[in-house]
């Protein structure tokens, strides 16, 4: 183990200076960019000539390992990685693999845990969905994504669905609220289908768009924990009158309609004959909302890049503007005109210099992040991160809940990132902040990396075990196979590249030496996957 570390040092340099790569003209980096053709490279470019941040690639190797990563949440096989680096297609090949990675099954996998933290899809507590309900959740969440749905029906079958919280999935977005008054209902939805806050909300504002959800019923039936959600029209709705909710009287059979007011002083009236839900949603999904699609495209943009053309992504309000206000109107405009087609949206912003730019700044570092000049590190999560050394020891690990019952069962093969409930977890998860989805805040989930982490990395029985027992490794290291092909096939299964020339004398060194000294290659191989995974390169998203 002691060598482990001291292999390290040599090792976890990272970035690296230029180093040069085999093949390809450096490890991290690719040539000058051409001139842009897209849209939001020409207004990012604009941006980034004002502030003297000239534009860099990535290069291939950081290409593959970042748009799996960014797709579909987990590394690119040492196969894949090697296919792409070595293809002489240098004009499509990224444009192609982009197109095969948002058809992969993991795509949605990944995806609907990204959406779980937002709809807080977790069986107990603060949430309190029940192990069968997230399941069924979980499954609508995922189906949806996997046909790609358009995202307005997506947001309305969400809003306006009724029925049994085991059978209808989507009828759990108002189980999982905090708060089920028509108050904390309208909170709900406006942050995550707006991106704003209402905290700071004047209360008429609330009380305004609460009247939309004053009718959502919950009863119980004969099955335990089950709840039917359903529209109740003979709930009353309070009546916006200048700017303050006033309860009316009891409803008559010639009551007047009563009205809601949304956010923008658009004023709705609110009949018998309509559950209020719809008109909420026709109001949201309306193609001129001021908030829906900007809401969406800012939170893809945040998903890919690591930082919201506004931020927080889901703080949008008058005083805190986009970073770049027309590349922002540009990705709204581009949503609407493919009638919410998502995959769309990752299509141009992925096939774009801007995502595929260096996440080796130059010159001052928060500028660069603030104004696209760069990709953002980011540490992977921590369904990705035990899902990666999984993937690369040949491993898995025991996802348990505290309710023993059949909808808790989880396979001993499946992905931490196809965990359906976030109640299901593992003391890995715990340590590496997997999101509690107690808020659907976009901050609830901390990417940093923390001490014990770093000591459970470099430190911990757990990971030994994986390394040593696992049969990830024997496979890379197979005899007869000579210490440059080892080296090789561990970099391309860890770091999705080739190692430098330095790096390969290095470990070819190494190798041998260790082979002088008769000692196990069993050894050999672990101390080096050891060294490369607690590596920056191999934690970050770069």
């Amino acid at each position: 183990m002691k060598t482990a570390f001291a292999l390290a040092f040599v090792l976890l340099a990272w970035p690296a200076a230029a180093a040069e790569a085999q093949p390809g003209p450096s490890i991290y980096e690719a040539p000058p960019p051409p001139a842009p053709d897209n849209p939001i490279d020409q207004q990012v470019r604009e941006r980034l000539s004002t502030l003297g941040i000239p534009p860099t690639l990535c290069s291939d190797a950081v290409f593959i390992r970042r748009v799996s990563l960014d797709l579909l949440g987990k590394l690119p096989t040492a196969a894949e990685a090697r296919a792409f680096i070595t293809d002489p297609d240098t004009a499509n090949k990224r444009r192609r693999l982009i197109d095969r990675w948002l058809q992969r099954e993991e795509f949605a996998d990944y995806w609907a845990m990204k959406w779980g933290d937002l709809l807080r899809i977790k069986a107990e507590f603060p949430v309190n969905l029940w192990p069968n309900a997230a399941q069924a959740y979980h499954r609508w969440v995922r189906a949806a994504l996997a046909r790609n749905q358009p995202y307005d029906q997506f947001a309305r079958e969400l809003l306006t669905a009724s029925g049994s919280n085991f059978r209808v999935g989507p009828v759990n977005f108002y189980r999982a609220l905090p708060n089920r008054t028509p108050e904390g209902i309208a909170a709900g939805a406006a942050l995550i289908f707006m991106g704003t806050r209402t905290d700071a909300w004047p209360e008429s504002q609330l009380a305004g768009l609460a009247a939309c959800f004053s009718q959502v019923g919950y009863k119980p039936t004969r099955e335990w924990k089950e709840e039917i959600v359903f529209w109740d029209p003979l709930k009353d709705i309070p009546e916006a009158t200048n700017g303050l909710a006033v309860l009316p009287p009891p409803p008559r059979s010639n009551a007047p309609p009563r009205t809601a007011v949304f956010p923008d002083g658009t004023r709705a009236p609110l009949s018998a004959e309509r559950d209020p839900r719809e008109v909420f949603a026709d109001w949201l999904t309306a193609p001129g909302n001021p908030w829906f699609a900007r809401n969406i495209a800012n939170r893809v943009w945040a998903w890919l890049l690591g930082r919201g053309l506004i931020h927080e992504p889901d703080d949008l309000r008058p005083d805190n503007p986009p970073s770049n206000p027309a590349l922002l109107a540009y990705l709204e405009k581009e949503l609407v005109a493919s009638h919410y087609d998502l995959k769309h949206l990752f299509r141009i912003i992925l096939n774009s210099q801007t995502y595929q730019s260096s996440s080796l700044p130059r010159g001052d570092v928060a500028l660069a992040e603030a104004n696209q000049g760069c990709y953002v590190l980011r540490r992977l999560e921590a369904e990705v991160l035990i899902d990666a050394i999984n993937q690369i020891t040949g491993t898995s690990d025991l996802y348990t809940s505290a309710i023993p019952e059949p909808f808790t069962y989880i396979p001993s093969d499946q992905p931490a990132v196809a965990l359906a409930d976030g109640s299901i977890t593992s003391p890995f998860l715990a340590l590496f902040g997997r999101s509690a989805r107690a808020t659907g805040m976009e901050n609830e989930r901390i990417n940093k990396m923390l001490p014990p982490q770093w000591l459970h990395l470099l430190n911990s029985s757990h990971i030994q075990r994986k390394l040593e027992q696992g049969p990830g490794l024997r496979a890379l290291g197979a005899p007869p196979r000579q210490p440059r092909v080892i080296a090789t096939n561990l970099y391309l299964a860890i770091l999705s590249r080739f190692p430098s020339p330095d790096e390969l004398k290095v470990l070819e060194n190494y190798i041998r030496s260790a082979r002088l000294k008769s000692e196990p290659r069993r050894e050999h191989l672990v101390d080096i996957a050891w060294a490369l995974i607690n590596s920056p390169e191999f934690i970050y998203r770069h």
